[in-house]
């Protein structure tokens, strides 16, 4: 499995399909999306997991990480991840930090993050704020 990086426009599909997909594509648009880094996890060269990078100083922020459901608990998502924080280091930075929905929750700590603050709700979905100093 290879990560490889993409532009923006290519992670709508997989965002939409897999978050929000009773919104609008338009809803999965992130503001800051064409300064961001994007990356895919592509099987037959079609894209299964997307994942964005907004990075200000030495913090990164991670945002819209979805794997198509048919490729969840195959080590898609994991590969995403190490490649993720083995890139931030390599750029010198120190900090990672996402909203990870609640049902996510024990997917994250196996990489070491933790829940900061209260839950919250981001269109009748939960969230909690998770952090990780890389």
């Amino acid at each position: 499995m290879n990560v490889v990086e993409i532009k923006w426009q290519d992670t709508i599909p997989v965002r939409h399909q897999v978050l929000w997909p009773h919104k609008a594509p338009e809803f999965c648009l992130v503001e800051g999306d064409e300064q961001a880094l994007h990356f895919a996890v592509l099987n037959n060269q079609n894209i299964v997991c997307v994942a964005s990078l907004y990075i200000d100083n030495h913090t990164a922020r991670l945002r819209k990480f979805a794997t198509l459901d048919a490729f969840q608990g195959k080590g898609i998502g994991s590969t995403m991840i190490n490649h993720l924080i083995n890139n931030l280091k390599q750029q010198g930075i120190n900090y990672l930090w996402f909203d990870a929905r609640e049902s996510a929750l024990g997917f994250y700590q196996r990489f070491g993050f933790e829940t900061t603050g209260q839950l919250f709700y981001k269109s009748d979905v939960a969230y909690y704020k998770m952090c990780k100093s890389l």
